[in-house]
């Protein structure tokens, strides 16, 4: 026997070696031949299938996931429901004027309203086929005087004057008997405020301080309907014009006493 072993490669050793071997090859022939060729190197079938099986059950959860998950939000108000009710806001919004063009969209319906009603036409429902002529009894006298002035009235029981009216004061005289009456009516309302005929007995004296009005005593003023004693004073714009008044008024007295006289 020699004291040298030699040692044989067992079979599992020589299958290792090869085995170790063939995964270099392969990358060796990549590397030459990144492309490969069709006929030589086709896909694996199986591993394929395989693969497309997978993916295609992986879309089909996440697609299953995603219908679950917007049923649950929409539930409650959430998910794809609520996002669509933004896009219909933001689309009304859209469609809704201005404030400019709305108000001028307001304005040319007020213009066309106004256009439309200046077109309609009322008929009187009772036609005036007679005129009504408004009796004020001074048909029958002329004027002798007319003056615009303001009246007042003195009042017993208070001790004070009161305002009767501004107006015109007249002094009229009858075209059958001659004789003249006092007549003044209010602005506006013609409402009368003094009527008494004009006597001998009456005396015009100056206001206190003022030479621009006058006061008398009426012993029958019918201007309330009833006669009634009155004092009052009647004021002018100037001093002039309360001349001319005084004028007047002694010149209807003086008339009056004639007639009278003579009745």
């Amino acid at each position: 026997m020699s004291d040298t072993t030699e040692t044989k490669p067992t079979p599992s050793a020589d299958q290792t070696a090869s085995s170790d071997l063939r995964p270099a090859q392969d990358e060796t022939k990549l590397v030459q031949d990144p492309l490969g060729k069709p006929e030589t190197e086709a896909p694996n079938p199986t591993s394929s299938s395989l693969a497309d099986t997978a993916s295609s059950a992986a879309s089909a959860a996440a697609s299953t996931a995603t219908g679950v998950k917007d049923s649950v939000f929409s539930m409650f108000g959430g998910g794809a429901k609520k996002e669509k009710k933004v896009e219909e806001e933001d689309e009304a919004a859209k469609n809704e004027p201005s404030g400019s063009s709305k108000a001028k969209k307001e304005e040319d319906d007020d213009d066309k309203a106004e256009e439309e009603e200046a077109d309609v036409e009322f008929e009187p429902v009772v036609r005036l086929t007679e005129k009504v002529d408004t009796k004020t009894n001074e048909e029958a006298e002329e004027q002798a005087f007319k003056m615009r002035a303001k009246l007042f009235k003195f009042d017993r029981e208070s001790k004070e004057w009161k305002e009767r009216g501004t107006g015109d004061v007249r002094l009229l005289k009858h075209k059958e008997n001659g004789k003249t009456r006092l007549v003044m009516r209010r602005d506006k309302t013609l409402k009368v405020c003094a009527n008494h005929y004009v006597t001998p007995d009456m005396k015009l004296s100056p206001n206190v301080g003022s030479d621009r009005s006058w006061v008398w005593n009426v012993a029958a003023d019918v201007s309330e309907g009833e006669p009634e004693a009155q004092t009052l004073a009647i004021r002018f714009g100037n001093s002039e014009n309360a001349n001319l008044f005084k004028e007047a008024f002694i010149k209807a007295q003086q008339e009056n006493e004639a007639l009278w006289g003579k009745a």
